[in-house]
């Protein structure tokens, strides 16, 4: 107990009373300098060439704001026995008109034509076939129905009266969505063009600019088309080609749609000239595309237009919407030179130079067959006169460390 208190309190007065300072010792050796001036040396890289070079840190950065404005051009003409002749213009198949950075341009339907509101047999299926009124429950509606049950079984189709479902009150005729039609049904939405109007906006810098560049005219506008390496800076794109950069097939997602994403990075260093400010655009699918592993695949959205007849009776054409939504995204970083962060980068890089030091004094005190020199070398005892040495070490005069005997 008494050797314990003894221990606990020469712990306690090194911790109150002792003081360590760093020693300077010049170690002559080649492999320990080659060793300190490497290390130093890939530090020094690392700050000049990292640090300074390729993330520019002697620059504020800034981070952009974005408005994003889309128009579609083109033309389809089809030619069905339910619709006969018709031209598809921009007016029917960009649904909504205007979007939220992004656009709807549908590629395949499902259309029911003239649907009113009474009594009809509802959508075949395993839980809406009947055999009597007793298997249809009124006032039913399930989650997939497509009206009211009535209670009564009713001929599904006059062609084969042994096929029966539950009357429902409904948009009659109901719908029939069962199978998507193949090929899709505008797949001359493959040549439609996509003009994208972007505007920038570093607040920090008060920076503007947008993707319509000043060297782009009306002329040259009405004519261009993106394209990677021949015009990287035309706004207008061809769907088709969007799809394909993205390395899909457009007719294929055309069937049952998707999702594009049209990315808009504007990368810019502004202690160079505005000119060189550009954007850089890039094409994703982002939906998935793996159809065999997804429960509901493509894109897909019910509207209706409606009409009401010299009688007064309202009725509605219903279409079933596939097609694909291209999502613009903008990101971009601008940068630009500022004496605080160059000024920080500079300290933090002149402290990394004492992990050298460090790194070096673990190696030669630890590691090197000389390592029990060094250390003596390293450290130096002193003890504090005014205590007196006898107080410490009782009747000797001096302590091993002032007599030279290490």
């Amino acid at each position: 107990m008494g050797s314990c208190g003894t221990s606990c309190g020469q712990t306690v007065y090194s911790c109150l009373f002792e003081y360590d300072t760093p020693r300077i010792v010049l170690i002559k050796s080649r492999k320990v300098g080659l060793m300190n001036r490497l290390v130093q040396l890939a530090i020094l890289a690392y700050v000049i060439g990292w640090v300074f070079v390729w993330q520019k840190g002697y620059q504020e950065t800034d981070s952009v704001v974005s408005s994003v404005t889309t128009k579609v051009k083109g033309i389809a003409l089809t030619n069905t026995s339910k619709l006969g002749l018709r031209i598809w213009d921009v007016a029917d198949y960009v649904v909504p008109p205007q979007g939220e950075n992004s656009v709807f341009i549908m590629t395949n339907m499902i259309i029911t034509l003239n649907q009113t509101q009474g009594r009809c047999p509802e959508q075949l299926d395993k839980t809406t076939r009947c055999h009597s009124d007793a298997d249809c429950e009124e006032g039913y509606t399930g989650i997939h129905s497509n009206g009211v049950q009535t209670g009564r079984c009713v001929v599904y189709d006059p062609a084969n009266v042994t096929i029966k479902t539950c009357e429902v009150f409904a948009w009659c005729p109901v719908e029939d969505d069962d199978k998507v039609p193949q090929p899709a049904f505008l797949k001359a939405a493959e040549n439609f063009t996509l003009l994208v109007k972007n505007n920038i906006w570093y607040p920090k810098f008060n920076f503007t600019k947008r993707n319509i560049l000043p060297s782009i005219n009306q002329t040259y506008l009405k004519n261009c088309t993106y394209h990677a390496e021949t015009d990287p800076f035309c706004p207008i794109f061809r769907l088709g080609d969007m799809v394909e950069a993205a390395g899909q097939n457009f007719q294929e997602m055309a069937v049952e749609g998707g999702v594009m994403g049209l990315q808009i990075n504007w990368k810019c260093d502004l202690d160079k000239p505005a000119s060189r400010c550009v954007p850089k655009y890039t094409f994703r699918r982002i939906d998935n595309k793996d159809v065999a592993h997804t429960v509901s695949p493509g894109y897909n959205f019910r509207f209706a237009k409606y009409f009401r007849n010299a009688d007064g009776v309202e009725s509605r054409t219903l279409i079933k919407a596939y097609g694909i939504r291209f999502d613009i995204m903008v990101f971009g970083k601008a940068g630009k030179f500022n004496i605080i962060p160059t000024m920080i980068n500079i300290g933090s890089g002149l402290a990394l130079f004492g992990v050298a030091t460090v790194l070096c004094d673990v190696i030669v005190l630890y590691f090197m067959k000389k390592k029990y020199y060094y250390r003596e070398k390293k450290y130096k005892y002193v003890e504090d006169y005014e205590l007196g040495v006898d107080k410490i070490y009782g009747s000797q005069s001096e302590s091993p460390e002032l007599r030279g005997d290490q």
